[in-house]
């Protein structure tokens, strides 16, 4: 696979998260729970929405949070 997949890839999972827990933003930590991903999975998929300027980055517990916009 190319990179550009990869990482498309990762940021659908990630999408997918974010959007069936609209309800509240989520950390880097509860993405990869919930996803069962790796780290590095979960910032290629959160660079590649940031990028495209879907999610928005919050404060949630002295943390980065993550939403969709």
């Amino acid at each position: 696979m190319k990179p550009e997949e990869i990482f498309g890839v990762n940021a659908g999972k990630v999408w997918t998260i974010l959007d069936q827990n609209r309800q509240t933003p989520l950390t880097m930590q509860e993405i990869m729970k919930l996803g069962k991903m790796l780290r590095d999975d979960v910032m290629s998929g959160l660079g590649w929405l940031g990028r495209e300027g879907k999610i928005e980055i919050v404060e949630k517990e002295g943390k980065l949070a993550y939403r969709l916009l």
